[in-house]
C-alpha cells in the first residue's frame, strides 16, 4: 500500500466546517502570536469536537508555541478521533496489519492522517525528552510502513546516533568499547 498516494482520497480538510467554526479558525490565523489566537483555536474546538481541522489548528498552534505537553494531547485526541471513525484498537499498540487493510477501505485519507498523527507524537515526546516513548512509537510505526515512507526508521537511526553520542560524550570510557552492546 502506497501511503503517499492522494490520488483517492477525501483528506481531513475537505470536510466541511460550520460557518462560525471556520470564522475562528480564520481569527486564530490573524491573531496568531497574540492572545487571541488559543481562544479561538478553542472556541472552535468547542464548537465542533471531532473535527480533525481544528485539532490540526490546536496542534500546530501549541508546537510551534512551544507548549508541547498540550500538543502531545492534541496529537493523542485526534488519533482517538480517527481511530474510532476507522474502527482501529483504541490503543495504538494493539495495531496491526490485519487492522489498516480494513481501515484503508473506510478512509485510506484518515488512515494516513491517523499515522501521521502517530509519528506527530513521537516528536512531540522526543522534544520533551521521552525518547523510550517515542520509540516504541516510531517502532509501531515502522512496522506498519515497511517501505518507510513516514520515515520512522530514519527518525530512529537519528534519534540513535544522537543518543549513542550523548552517551559517549557523557561516559568517554564507552569510546574506548569496541564492541557496541548489541555486540558485547
Amino acid at each position: 500500500m502506497d501511503l503517499l498516494d492522494f490520488s483517492h482520497c477525501t483528506l481531513y480538510f475537505e470536510e466541511p466546517l460550520p460557518p462560525a467554526a471556520e470564522g475562528l479558525l480564520a481569527l486564530a490565523a490573524r491573531d496568531y502570536g497574540k492572545a487571541g489566537a488559543e481562544m479561538a483555536l478553542l472556541r472552535a474546538y468547542l464548537l465542533v469536537p471531532d473535527s480533525l481541522t481544528v485539532l490540526v489548528g490546536l496542534y500546530r498552534y501549541y508546537f510551534y508555541q512551544h507548549r508541547l505537553e498540550e500538543a502531545l494531547l492534541v496529537a493523542e485526541r485526534a488519533m482517538q478521533l480517527a481511530g474510532r471513525h476507522l474502527s482501529l484498537p483504541p490503543d495504538w499498540r494493539a495495531l496491526d496489519e490485519t487492522c489498516l487493510g480494513p481501515a484503508a477501505a473506510n478512509s485510506f485519507g484518515l488512515l494516513r492522517f491517523y499515522l501521521l498523527a502517530l509519528k506527530a507524537a513521537s516528536v512531540v515526546l522526543l522534544r520533551l525528552g521521552r525518547s523510550a516513548a517515542a520509540r516504541d512509537r516510531l517502532r509501531k510505526l515502522a512496522a506498519l510502513d515497511h517501505r518507510d515512507q513516514f520515515g520512522a526508521t530514519r527518525l530512529l537511526a537519528v534519534v540513535d546516533a544522537f543518543e549513542e553520542d550523548e552517551e559517549r560524550a557523557v561516559n568517554p570510557l564507552t569510546a574506548l568499547n569496541p564492541l557496541t552492546p548489541t555486540q558485547a
